[in-house]
C-alpha cells in the first residue's frame, strides 16, 4: 500500500472515466453497464487512498470468499442470502476496480492479470460447490438439488478457462475482442445473455430465505449458461481455427 493521494475525489472519477478499457464483445449488461460503474467509484475510492491494483484484488477477494463461506456456516435463511448477495455483489465491484486503478495508476503487469484471473477462477469453482455444500449439511432440499450446483461449477470452470484462452489467442493473433459500437441496437447482446452474467446470478442469492424458489431460479441460470457455453464451444473453436 502506498501513501494516501490528496486529488479529490470528483477529479479522480473523471481520470477514470478516460481511462476505461472497451467492453468484451460478449459482456452481459450487468457486468457491462452497472458493475463497472460501480466499480468506478470504488477504483477512485482505493486510488485516493493508495491501495495498489493487487491490493484491489486482495479486497474483491476478501469480500467474494466472506460471502461463500456464509454458504456453509449459516443455514439458509432471508438474512444470510442477503449477506451473501451483498458480499459477492461488493466483490464483484472490487473485481473491476482493480483493473481500473492500473489503468489509473500505471501499475498493471502480467504478474497482477494472472492474481485477478487465478481468484476468479478460484471463485466460479467454490461458489457453486459452497452452495451444496451448504444446502446438504443443512439439509434444507432434497439430494437431487444438489446436481444442480455441480453442474453449475462444471460450466462455470469451462465458461471461464475457455473465454480466458480465446480472449488470449484472439489477442496473440491481434484480433480485438471489444463489444461493436456500430449498429442500431449495439447493447442488445450485452441484454440477451444476461442469464450468464455472475452478477445477476450474485444477486439471485437474495431469495436464499426460500431455498426451493431459489433452486428453480438458479437452475434456469444453470440451464442457460451451460446452453450458452455449449454454443459458444463451437462458436470459438471455429474462430480459433480460422485464425
Amino acid at each position: 500500500m502506498s501513501t494516501a493521494i490528496r486529488e479529490p475525489y470528483g477529479e479522480v472519477l473523471a481520470r477514470l472515466g478516460t481511462a476505461q478499457k472497451g467492453a468484451a464483445r460478449g459482456a452481459p449488461a450487468y457486468s457491462r453497464f452497472v458493475n463497472r460503474r460501480i466499480g468506478r467509484y470504488l477504483a477512485a475510492v482505493a486510488y485516493r487512498a493508495g491501495l495498489s491494483p493487487n491490493a484491489v484484488t486482495g479486497v474483491s477477494a476478501l469480500f467474494t470468499f466472506s460471502g461463500i463461506a456464509l454458504l456453509i456456516a449459516l443455514p439458509p435463511s432471508w438474512g444470510q442470502g442477503a449477506a451473501v448477495a451483498v458480499l459477492l455483489v461488493l466483490g464483484y465491484a472490487w473485481d473491476s476496480a482493480d483493473g481500473q486503478v492500473a489503468r489509473l495508476t500505471g501499475l498493471g503487469s502480467p504478474a497482477g492479470e494472472w492474481l485477478d484471473h487465478a481468484v476468479d477462477a478460484v471463485k466460479v469453482v467454490t461458489l457453486p460447490l459452497a452452495l451444496a455444500v451448504g444446502l446438504a449439511v443443512h439439509d434444507v432440499v432434497a439430494p437431487a438439488w444438489l446436481l444442480v450446483p455441480l453442474v453449475s461449477a462444471i460450466t462455470s470452470s469451462v465458461l471461464f478457462f475457455a473465454m480466458i484462452l480465446t480472449d488470449q489467442i484472439r489477442r496473440a493473433h491481434g484480433v480485438q475482442s471489444q463489444a461493436p459500437t456500430d449498429g442500431r441496437f449495439p447493447w442488445l447482446r450485452s441484454v440477451l445473455v444476461l442469464p450468464t452474467d455472475y452478477g445477476v446470478l450474485c444477486w439471485t442469492f437474495l431469495l436464499l430465505g426460500a431455498p426451493t424458489v431459489f433452486l428453480l431460479v438458479y437452475t434456469a441460470i444453470t440451464a442457460c449458461t451451460t446452453a450458452f457455453l455449449a454454443l459458444a464451444l463451437v462458436k470459438w473453436f471455429r474462430e480459433v481455427r480460422d485464425l
